[in-house]
């Protein structure tokens, strides 16, 4: 079993990790077609129908704002799977659109030269008996998920982002098996679960105001464990952002990843393009804290449904870009 080390010095991951410091979110799947923000398993695959999957677009956007990495959702909430995988229908092959696109998102960052991070639900509301843990069959099926994403066939992965623990004690997730496999396969990807700080609340996943980042305190506790680094959306950090953290009488380090919408929503849907943009000295002001603080950003860009990012919030991200001095210019590599 592959055991997350104690320490108060970042490790060799954390510290490329903290080096690729600025990346890019895309949320995009089956919700994009539902107009909802989460859903439950019943809006059926055919109706994922993007006319194309400009994955070219999204990474060579990210190139070029100067961003470091990309993080697609792999699996929301709902269980809508955007790879091919053999442990479900519930997923792009069986759908209205039947590209792979972790693979497209995978050979994009191979051509830009970018690093390829996935999020991953740990709650699937399409599986039958989700809520059991090893006594029943979801906990298997989780982990021959993760090792389709995680056994080469996408190359390099640095960062998996899990998300939806709040469902059930944090222990029944069974993250140790999650973290052995994931780090046998891919032993530089660096793995966070959201919520990764506080006290182990099951069912509740309205952020305890303690443990929000402004309130962090060097050595409290951490809810879900493994984990690599914090996190806890939509929050910024402040600027003397604390590193050690506790599990079980032991110290861990851990930098924070803080995450960023373009507007007020994750996934495209009819109203998205009404609502308005961040405020860009505001995005500006956060992302400079984080990163002088040794922390990560990523910025979430949604596709919309023919498949490509929103030429409006390409604008806005390479505004943010240029005042935060990372813009790369238009890319010169020809794919």
């Amino acid at each position: 079993m592959i055991a997350q080390k104690p320490g108060r010095e970042p490790n060799a991951g954390q510290l490329l990790q903290m080096q690729r410091k600025f990346g890019m979110f895309l949320h995009f799947g089956v919700n994009t077609f539902g107009n909802v923000e989460w859903s439950d398993g019943g809006i059926a695959a055919r109706s994922y129908q993007p006319t194309a999957i400009d994955a070219d677009q999204w990474v060579r956007t990210a190139y070029e704002a100067g961003m470091n990495f990309v993080v697609l959702t792999a699996k929301h909430h709902e269980g809508f799977c955007l790879w091919h995988t053999k442990q479900t229908q519930y997923s792009v092959e069986y759908s209205g659109n039947p590209t792979d696109v972790v693979a497209e998102v995978a050979a994009a960052c191979h051509r830009y030269g970018i690093h390829l991070g996935l999020y991953y639900s740990l709650w699937d509301r399409s599986y039958p008996g989700y809520q059991k843990d090893l006594a029943g069959d979801y906990i298997p099926y989780m982990l021959r998920q993760l090792t389709e994403l995680m056994d080469g066939r996408y190359g390099e992965i640095v960062e998996l982002w899990l998300d939806g623990g709040w469902d059930k004690a944090a222990s029944q997730w069974r993250l140790d098996l999650v973290y052995d496999t994931v780090k046998r396969l891919q032993p530089n990807c660096q793995i966070g679960v959201n919520h990764t700080v506080g006290v182990d609340l099951p069912g509740n996943c309205a952020a305890n105001q303690r443990y929000l980042p402004q309130n962090y305190q060097e050595l409290d506790p951490m809810r879900m464990f493994p984990s690599d680094f914090r996190l806890l959306d939509p929050y910024p950090c402040r600027a003397d952002d604390p590193k050690l953290y506790t599990f079980s009488g032991q110290i861990y380090y851990l930098p924070f990843e803080m995450t960023i919408c373009s507007r007020s929503s994750w996934f495209y849907s009819n109203i998205y393009e009404q609502q308005p943009l961040q405020d860009v000295s505001a995005v500006v002001r956060d992302c400079r804290t984080a990163f002088e603080a040794d922390n990560v950003v990523v910025i979430n860009l949604p596709p919309n449904t023919q498949g490509r990012l929103v030429e409006t919030d390409v604008a806005h991200l390479m505004e943010i870009s240029r005042a935060l001095g990372c813009w790369r210019g238009e890319a010169s590599l020809q794919p």
